[in-house]
């Protein structure tokens, strides 16, 4: 498939690729931005776009005027769609606010199956902010992750630990001077047969219990140096600092919006890079039907995957436009060749 950008109104786009493109089912990753329900509309002026809603100046680059249970039904209409067109091993990331997302997640329950709800994962957006309020300053927003079925693609997500995190983690030093820490080499729940109850070292596992690994196993780690005695003759794995990838990503995430954002509610390309990474491979085809200035795109692009951006407002297509024609080629990275159709003009563009 070839990379596609669609200049229209999202259902009218959405249906094209159901039924003209006939993408039913072959979509791994969906991930969306849409508006919040502010209430308002966010402009650009001079190249500069606003932060907030309900600017007087500037051109209008989208309106987010529908609100409430109007909100939530034209949300709803979308995702009907956006459910055919994803792969039973897909997910959808929808990006929302916390003044709409608790009633968007029980749409989405139904929607998708609340047994398909993976996350509610916490995004900081900013620094503390210190203007007066009756209750507490706001710095995050929140993602709703869910999948198409029980066995999504997924590729174990890790980031690298902190200085601090070693120190706590890995306490302790070899003679080499390399951080480790030890775990210990039984688990919970006796076995009858096999080797996981046979004596270590003329030790047999704790009552209740049995050994993580065989006998043999053990015998190799224990000859590696592997294992740690205790004073007591209490036998432990030992796990070096140095090889492990890092620590599990968990569900609050710091990736703060851009500080002089080309288009409104702009956002921070790692949280798209983490997103893409972790949940589509190479080629597959990654959608974003509010595409904004791009961001998604860009992401998909540079990671090898297959992509379909879909946004109504010019100003948003020229910004993604923009942006697709700044990634810069290199032996890992190719150039973004893309079709525009352009359904606002009623029209078909050229392949770009």
């Amino acid at each position: 498939m070839e990379n596609l950008l669609i200049n229209s109104d999202n259902i009218k786009g959405l249906h094209y690729l159901l039924n003209d493109r006939d993408l039913r089912g072959k979509i791994d990753l969906i991930y969306i931005d849409p508006p919040f329900a502010t209430g308002g509309n966010f402009t650009i002026t001079d190249g500069r776009a606003t932060t907030i809603s309900n600017s007087k100046n500037g051109n209008i680059a989208y309106s987010d005027t529908l609100k409430g249970s109007e909100f939530i039904a034209f949300l709803r209409e979308r995702l009907l769609l956006l459910r055919e067109l994803l792969s039973e091993q897909g997910s959808i990331y929808l990006h929302i606010d916390y003044k709409i997302g608790h009633y968007v997640k029980v749409m989405m329950d139904e929607v998708f199956g609340i047994k398909n709800f993976r996350n509610d994962i916490t995004r900081i957006k900013c620094n503390p902010k210190n203007f007066k309020r009756t209750g507490y300053g706001n710095i995050k927003d929140l993602i709703l992750f869910y999948s198409k079925s029980a066995k999504p693609i997924w590729h174990e997500p890790k980031e690298k630990y902190t200085e601090k995190d070693l120190e706590k983690l890995f306490a302790k030093k070899d003679k080499n001077g390399r951080r480790y820490t030890t775990v210990p080499i039984h688990a919970p729940g006796e076995t009858v047969n096999g080797n996981s109850n046979k004596p270590f070292k003329g030790i047999l596992p704790p009552k209740g219990r049995h050994w993580r690994s065989s006998v043999a196993v053990l015998e190799e780690w224990d000859s590696n140096g592997l294992i740690e005695w205790s004073s007591n003759g209490n036998p432990r794995k030992i796990i070096f600092a140095d090889e492990r990838e890092g620590k599990r990503v968990q569900d609050i995430w710091e990736f703060k919006d851009p500080q002089y954002p080309t288009y409104p509610t702009e956002k921070n390309q790692g949280l798209l890079d983490l997103i893409i990474r972790t949940s589509s491979n190479k080629n597959s085809i990654v959608l974003d039907c509010f595409c904004g200035s791009g961001t998604t795109l860009k992401s998909a692009q540079e990671l090898g995957r297959k992509w379909i951006g879909i946004d109504q407002s010019e100003l948003a297509i020229k910004a993604t436009i923009d942006k697709l024609n700044a990634i810069k080629e290199n032996l890992f990275i190719q150039k973004s060749a893309y079709e525009y159709l352009d359904f606002i003009e009623n029209k078909i563009d050229e392949s770009i």
